[in-house]
């Protein structure tokens, strides 16, 4: 995140938790000051090195990314930013959990990503110069960086292999929205959740934690609670899964892969 005396081109707004009824907007230039830690409390050099993005820069160029980088200590539920509000760097997590969405008039949330420890959002408004698409909350208390935006465009000049990086993450994200695309158009509700369960190839036996509340992971999978907490059960009834809070553990993986619902 930015340093707290950098020069800002718009205004952001952010919600009065104090408030009761429909939440208000309190505007003012910069970062949320309510988030913000004097950069002088932490070494942002050593939290920007254990980031997979930044990994393999050298100290002098981790240097120059921390003298433009903010520290946030952002408590769960809050805003981190808001759909259509101008980019001014990028949000790295260093832990806490960040979901990415869109939230209609009527209160609907449609989730469209969740951010967690090591990964970043706002490449795409940061790089097309556009206003943000999403809003980010927190799920979790959450600590995060910011990093300047005329930083990142410095050591994209100077570096070849961070371009690369960058590009190579952000081309991940896109195949996983071509894949959401898929997965909603030519997957049945329960093919969706067999898909989800096993992304990452976890052998028979193993636990898989999903990543936020049952609510959040339906709405990323563009399904209501109710059914997703159903088919859970009912796979957890035919002896596919067994169900442990988030925690849910692989018991027949054969047949998981070949469930319908």
């Amino acid at each position: 995140m930015r340093h707290a005396q950098s020069p800002l081109s718009s205004e952001c707004a952010f919600r009065c938790a104090a408030c009761s009824r429909r939440p208000r907007f309190v505007r003012f230039h910069g970062l949320r000051p309510e988030f913000i830690v004097s950069r002088h409390r932490i070494a942002p050099r050593q939290f920007l090195a254990t980031l997979p993005l930044f990994a393999d820069l050298s100290p002098e160029q981790l240097d120059l990314l921390a003298q433009a980088t903010t520290e946030l200590h952002v408590p769960r539920g809050r805003v981190v930013v808001e759909r259509g509000e101008s980019c001014s760097g990028l949000h790295a997590v260093i832990y806490g959990d960040v979901k990415l969405s869109i939230v209609s008039r009527e209160g609907d949330e449609k989730v469209v990503e969740l951010i967690g420890p090591g990964q970043s959002f706002g490449e795409a408004p940061l790089f097309m110069e556009r206003p943000y698409m999403t809003q980010a909350e927190t799920l979790a208390d959450s600590m995060l960086l910011h990093i300047a935006k005329h930083a990142i465009y410095a050591q994209i000049e100077r570096n070849p292999g961070f371009a690369r990086r960058l590009l190579a993450s952000m081309s991940r994200r896109l195949h996983g929205l071509i894949s959401d695309v898929e997965s909603y158009t030519l997957r049945s509700g329960s093919q969706r959740i067999v898909s989800y369960l096993l992304k990452d190839d976890p052998p028979q036996g193993a636990q898989v934690t999903l990543a936020a509340r049952k609510k959040m992971i339906a709405s990323r999978l563009s399904l209501s609670p109710e059914y997703f907490s159903r088919v859970l059960h009912d796979m957890a009834h035919r002896g596919m899964v067994g169900i442990a809070g988030r925690s849910i553990t692989i018991l027949d993986i054969e047949r998981l892969r070949a469930y319908e619902g």
